[in-house]
């Protein structure tokens, strides 16, 4: 059963398959990060991780862009600390919710993502960008060092090509960004759905319990020496090993045929 609803801010689709895409619905301030914004996203985010039939979640906007990070207008508005913690705590909390998502999230780029919305797609778990899509975490050109930015680029891109975007400022194309490992693959505009569906499918085919176990898994481990890092991955692989979609999926293979996974 296919479901949609509508915020202000976010449009929440969610097709029979657990197939959740949350649109950012901004388009005349090309999607960027308001108060609204975020407060709407953090609610969509939240209702994604309490659907345990999701599978996959996938972050788009509408108009001509995907974010361009925070909106600066509210921002120059309210000159105060409290406010500006509040602001970057707020935010820190969306991208933490997607990291804490127990399914793979995928950013739909198209158009310009900058600053906090380049954030937005190194904090997703998989990005596909279409070829009219650029990148740049900008906020130095306004005598703002992007540092919550930072924190997601710096576990996507080497060090020093996210340090040259961080203190330069300057946009780098979607072809650069894949070759940096910002994002997956980059399309033609036209095919920017095609290949999104085409990457949902690959994953819906594997088990939930399995890609739960070790998305959780790949970013725990980040952060840990290689010591603490193979125990945590073969206790890991141990417990994921006693899911019955493990076992059925072994059984399948010993058997030559296709295993059959529980909905």
């Amino acid at each position: 059963m296919n479901e949609t609803s509508t915020t202000d801010a976010v449009l929440y689709e969610r097709d029979s398959r657990g197939v959740i895409t949350l649109t950012m619905n901004r388009p005349a301030s090309f999607n960027s990060l308001s108060d609204e914004m975020l407060a709407a996203l953090q609610a969509a985010l939240d209702r994604a991780h309490a659907d345990e039939s999701a599978r996959v979640v996938v972050i788009a906007g509408n108009g001509k862009a995907f974010c361009p990070g925070h909106n600066l207008k509210e921002m120059v508005e309210q000159p105060s600390l409290a406010y500006y913690r509040q602001l970057f705590e707020q935010c820190n909390r969306v991208m933490l919710s997607i990291l804490k998502l127990p399914v793979p999230v995928i950013a739909r780029v198209h158009g310009v993502a900058t600053a906090a919305g380049c954030q937005l797609v190194a904090q997703c778990d998989l990005a596909v960008a279409s070829d009219n899509a650029s990148f740049a975490v900008s906020g130095v050109s306004y005598g703002l060092f992007c540092s919550t930015p930072s924190v997601p680029l710096l576990r996507n891109v080497p060090a020093k090509q996210a340090m040259e975007m961080l203190v330069t400022g300057d946009f780098i194309t979607a072809q650069q960004a894949m070759e940096r490992g910002l994002i997956n693959r980059v399309v033609e505009l036209e095919q920017l759905d095609a290949e999104i569906a085409k990457l949902v499918a690959s994953i819906l085919v594997k088990p939930r319990t399995a890609i739960a176990m070790g998305k959780e898994f790949f970013n725990r481990q980040r952060d840990m020496g290689i010591e603490a890092a193979y125990q945590l991955a073969a206790n890991t692989m141990a417990v994921n090993m006693m899911d019955s979609c493990a076992q059925e999926g072994f059984r399948a293979f010993t058997e030559k045929r296709k295993p059959t996974w529980k909905p």
